[in-house]
Parts: C-alpha cells; structure tokens; sequence
C-alpha cells in the first residue's frame, strides 16, 4: 500500500476489509522488547508522576494491524525464573496454560493462586511518534517503539468505540483524524497508574504530507513480535518448565475418571458458581481472544461497511 493510498483510506473513514479479516484470524484463534534504542519508554520523576504526549500510528508498510499482542509469562519457582512467550499468542496449546487451566479448575484456593502468580501478561505493540517527552527531550519528533497493557489499550477502544451518543469515534492511530494521547502517569500503592491519560482533539500529526510520510517510512514492523521464531516449542517450554519447577510436567488431564467423579460427589457444596478470573487470565479456554480484541473487530467491521 502507498502512502497516497493510505491518506484515501483515512478520508474514507474505514480500515478496509483486509484489515478486519487480519482481526477475524486474530478471533479464530512473541516477542519481548528487550533493552533496545527501538523502544521508547516513559520516566517518572522522585513523585512518581510522569508526563509524555504520543501520536499512535498508522500500520506499517505491508502490514494490517497498527498493533500486536503478545502473551507472555514471568514467574520465579524453585529452579528459577520462568520468562517465556506463550503460544497462546499463536493460537496455540501451550504446557503452562494448561497448568494454570487445571490449577484454576482444581477448586483448592492454594491452587488459584499458584495460578494467579503463574499466570500469563498480555502486552502490546506499536508504532509512536513523540509529540512532547519533557524527561528526554531529545526523543521527540522520533519514531519508537512503545511497549503497553490493557489499561491503555482500554482506553483506545474507548474513543474507538465511545459509551456516549454525543462522541464521535476517533481512530487513533490515523495520521490526519487520529487524536494525541496525553500519557499522564501517577503512582498508586507503589504501581504506575494511567487512569488520567486521555486523548486530545482530533486532527492531524503534521499539516505536511511529506513529513508524514517519512515519518510513516521509519515505523518499525510489529509482525516480528508474533513470528514463530520468537516462541519456543511446546516441548522446548514443557521442559523449561520442568526445570523451574523442580518436576516432571505432563500437561492437565482432559478427562475425570469415575473414582474422581465418585469421590468429588461426596464432597458438601461441591457445585459452585465459577468465580471471576483476573485480568486476561481465563484458563477456561484455549483462545487467546480478549474481550478488547471482540470490541477492536466489530469497531473495524463498522468502518469497512460505512
């Protein structure tokens, strides 16, 4: 796709169908950031208080989504830490889902959190420019790479698919109709917090369409973080695993025998309501789909048929 073919999109005011397909094979269904000069990151100062402003960006040449994610796993057991991809970002089985997943279903509180503490993060992937970077100042007007959570993917499916009748959708990451993102950073019970960012008015990054251009030409490609080169096997993780946790792995049983079922019968208020699980932590199921990824496709499938 060109550059000039890109603005059309932008004044058509949709994503195209090729974009949502690229979200539907995401539904039917990494990468680490690592300590390089690709990424941008945000400082806080002796407060704990931090304040940038970005320009979310278009998808990269050849490629359709502006954003990726990735799964991932950080914990530190008896054989030491375990930090790992999750093959769920592929779509795919992975030994220490299906761990959690038995864990989570055992109905033993000691259980659950050992799941909680294994449990899998979901991060993101794209393309900023930096508007204004008062810690680094020499990072503005640059290409970056910004690592990010749910919280602010939240609150880009927020203007993409506002509560309101009287707000209109903004696609953020559009160099003419996109918004700034006001990224505003307080410290609350010792964590960073991001529940005041917001986006500011809509309009475009550059009145000049050759700077955004060669801003465009410098974006840097997402689809590497979910190629498979960047996931080990699933025996390659059954083995780490194994290591780390000090014992054979196996994976979780599908199936209950009849002394199982006999035994767990005779158990009082065996039956239970299933509890809400936390964050994106859902071991009920082998998708790797998030409720923001369900919201992300029906805002585009909008677009396509407007």
């Amino acid at each position: 796709m060109s550059f000039s073919q890109l603005k059309k999109q932008s004044s058509l005011g949709n994503l195209t169908s090729k974009l949502v397909k690229e979200v539907e094979k995401m539904n039917g269904n990494g990468g680490g950031s690592g300590a390089d000069e690709r990424f941008w990151k945000p400082e806080v100062d002796k407060t704990g208080n931090g304040y940038a402003v970005l320009r979310f960006l278009p998808a990269p040449d050849g490629e359709d989504l502006p954003w990726v994610k990735v799964f991932s796993h950080a914990f530190q057991g008896p054989g030491g830490w375990y930090i790992e991809n999750s093959l769920t970002t592929l779509g795919q089985k992975d030994p220490l889902a299906e761990i959690n997943r038995g864990l989570w279903n055992s109905g033993t509180e000691a259980d659950k959190e050992t799941a909680r503490k294994q449990k899998r993060k979901l991060s993101f992937y794209a393309n900023v420019y930096v508007v204004k970077d008062p810690a680094n100042p020499q990072n503005e007007g640059r290409v970056f790479l910004y690592k990010f959570g749910r919280k602010i993917f939240d609150k880009i499916m927020d203007v993409m698919q506002p509560e309101f009748e009287d707000e209109s959708p903004i696609n953020p990451f559009d160099f003419w109709q996109g918004a700034n993102f006001k990224l505003k950073i307080t410290k609350k019970d010792g964590y960073w917090n991001y529940d005041k960012s917001e986006f500011d008015r809509p309009g475009p990054l550059l009145e000049d369409d050759d700077a955004l251009e060669s801003i465009w030409n410098k974006e840097h490609s997402l689809s590497a973080f979910t190629s498979p080169d960047n996931f080990k096997t699933y025996e390659e993780l059954q083995r780490r695993l194994e290591a780390v946790l000090n014992r054979p792995v196996s994976g979780v049983r599908e199936e209950v025998t009849p002394v199982e079922l006999e035994a767990k019968a005779s158990r009082p208020n065996f039956e239970r309501k299933p509890e809400p699980v936390e964050d994106d932590f859902d071991y009920g199921s082998q998708s790797s789909m998030t409720d923001s990824d369900d919201d992300a496709l029906s805002y585009f499938a909008k677009l396509a048929d407007s």
